[in-house]
């Protein structure tokens, strides 16, 4: 089995493409930290057994791995790629259970504004995050406002903030005129 990865614009994080679907039937997973990912993801625990991982980030057809400060690359990616080659060789399921994201609830009269966000976000704004090693998640809308969280390495990334401002907020009040602002949601 032969792994790629790719730099992301985070360079705590990198992208690690099994060539295969990593998340079957799913969208996304984000571990921020290796507490509470017992009996989640068999492959977040293995990752996170290794001295550096900070967080792992399970996409469509690709892992996230975003490493702490006291390990470099060189020395973590080898350990990296061996354990992603021996769990997909394994036949194990990557996730255990449905890991997703509560939105806020949304009022009757704004349901056609969240359907063309939505929209918006899945066709225009989530397939480029996600050639970065993250992902971008719908939490509410409410007054105008719309509460996104960054995933993978768009979390803690120096110009994630940017991005929500300068880009996406922008790209939704272009089509979305009741689109005021774009705000930062942590998970």
């Amino acid at each position: 089995m032969f792994i790629e990865t790719e730099d992301t614009p985070n360079p705590a994080t990198l992208k690690f493409l099994p060539g295969r679907t990593v998340m079957p039937g799913r969208t996304t997973a984000d571990f921020v930290s290796p507490d509470g990912v017992a009996g989640r993801s068999a492959l977040a625990e293995v990752l996170f057994d290794q001295p550096g991982v900070a967080r792992v980030f399970l996409g469509g057809d690709f892992v996230a791995v975003t490493k702490d400060e006291s390990v470099e690359w060189s020395a973590l990616k080898p350990q990296i790629l061996s354990v992603l080659v021996d769990f997909f060789v394994s036949g194990r399921p990557v996730i255990d259970e449905d890991t997703a994201i509560e939105e806020d609830l949304i009022a009757p009269e704004d349901e056609e504004i969240v359907r063309q966000i939505k929209e918006l976000l899945d066709t225009r704004v989530r397939p480029a995050v996600a050639g970065d090693g993250g992902d971008i998640v719908f939490r509410g809308y409410r007054d105008g406002v719309v509460r996104l969280t960054m995933q993978g390495a768009c979390s803690g990334c120096p110009s994630s903030r940017a991005t929500l401002k300068h880009g996406v907020e922008n790209m939704l009040r272009h089509y979305v005129p009741e689109v005021v602002s774009v705000e930062q949601v942590d998970a």
